[in-house]
């Protein structure tokens, strides 16, 4: 993973199969063929961390132990001239070869509509470290409560930071209420406006600058994550599409697998149920709930704490299949679960590079053509330097993979 450092890659007579050793399933002859008619297909030197090379190897990482064709045709998608677009390929065929006895087996549902290939370098997606992918969904046994059984009760401010404002150091705020519009709807909790330091001039330069953001209204947003029961309330009522690679997960796992177009579909179908205005939080809106008022790297600190986020640095409850059922670990100073790790979550916001010019409102950061949205927060496949509260990544709206996931906020107006 890129976060730490740049990855050296020396250019030589290295083959394909040692560039891209440690893959689950040993390649076929097929598969050989490919990787020994491949011209060298990396770079000498030191690969710039915000570089299209980078993007594409790192995302080419992410997936090679992947079992799911998804993820393949994700990366395809994003790169269909990429370096490993031939052996991407070969392991679609090889998966599908695999499971042509299962008749039965619906396969994975395509994104609704291909987002072509961005003419700039700056918009190819996904962008940054690509999330790892997995094998194919399963359920987990987490130990956490089901959205509906959470106990209202708060966990209460930590000592770990605190919000600064005009230069005044103040002690974090906690959130007050909790909203559920229907008995299918998402838990809601509303939080009170206030003002964060956004970013980190510490780390990526995506992350930087760090500025004043003040989010001048309360908003509610998901104490959970949207899960799998929630999800297919919105399908069985024809408002959302069905996601057939979740469909043997826990009801109360977060829904994953979803593009952001994917989310549109359900926070218009939980409007139109509700009455209310949902939507996705901005950016701003995330990180300022995913903080908890406190400043620090992560929300209970500046240092990684087991038990605190579903990430394979983490603790228990942890698999590397899929993520641990919303709710199994602790809570922020906010009251919201998993903002760290399970799955990353889209937010509403257009992605810029850096966040010089960023509004500082509060507000979505729109273009007037936009194909990359920016998701948040890591996911149970990464470690733990993916868990700080700064953390942001990119992807085409369009593009399923196989750990994206989101929640939702409401306007309290």
């Amino acid at each position: 993973m890129w976060r730490k450092a740049p990855v050296v890659l020396i250019a030589s007579a290295l083959s394909l199969g040692a560039i891209l050793g440690g893959m689950a399933v040993p390649a076929t002859a097929g598969e050989a063929s490919v990787a020994g008619n491949s011209a060298p297909l990396l770079l000498a030197g030191i690969l710039p961390k915000n570089s299209d090379e980078q993007y594409e190897l790192t995302f080419w990482e992410s997936i090679k132990n992947s079992n799911y064709a998804g993820d393949y045709e994700a990366y395809l998608k994003q790169y269909p001239n990429g370096r490993f677009a031939a052996l991407a390929r070969a392991r679609m065929e090889r998966l599908a070869a695999a499971s042509a006895p299962a008749a039965k087996t619906p396969p994975p549902e395509r994104a609704k509509a291909a987002q072509p290939p961005a003419a700039k370098p700056a918009t190819p997606s996904p962008q940054r470290s690509a999330p790892p992918a997995t094998a194919a969904a399963g359920a987990v046994a987490g130990a956490g409560a089901a959205p509906s059984e959470a106990p209202p009760s708060r966990p209460g401010t930590t000592a770990t930071g605190s919000v600064s404002v005009g230069g005044e150091r103040k002690p974090p705020v906690e959130a007050k209420g909790e909203i559920r519009d229907c008995p299918v709807c998402p838990v809601l909790v509303s939080l009170p406006a206030g003002s964060f330091t956004m970013g980190s001039n510490a780390s990526d330069p995506a992350e930087k600058p760090s500025h004043h953001v003040t989010i001048s209204q309360p908003f509610a947003i998901g104490r959970y994550e949207v899960t799998v029961e929630q999800w297919n309330a919105c399908v069985d009522t024809g408002g959302c599409d069905r996601i057939a690679t979740v469909a043997n997960s826990a009801k109360n796992s977060p829904v994953r697998d979803v593009s952001w177009d994917d989310a549109q579909q359900y926070v218009t179908w939980l409007s139109k149920t509700t009455g209310k205005t949902y939507r996705l939080p901005t950016e701003a809106e995330w990180e300022y709930a995913a903080r908890g008022g406190t400043a620090s790297a992560y929300w209970w600190g500046d240092q990684m704490r087991k038990g605190t986020a579903n990430c394979k640095d983490c603790g228990d409850p942890w698999s590397q299949d899929a993520p641990a059922n919303v709710g199994s670990f602790a809570a922020n100073p906010f009251g919201l679960y998993d903002v760290n790790g399970s799955v990353w979550e889209w937010v509403r916001d257009c992605w810029h590079s850096s966040y010089k010019n960023a509004p500082t409102d509060g507000r979505s950061w729109e273009e007037a053509s936009c194909g990359a949205r920016v998701i948040r927060g890591g996911s149970w496949r990464e470690g733990a330097s993916y868990m700080v509260s700064s953390t942001r990544f990119k992807y085409s709206s369009s593009v399923r993979q196989s750990q994206n996931g989101f929640r939702v906020a409401r306007d309290l107006k």
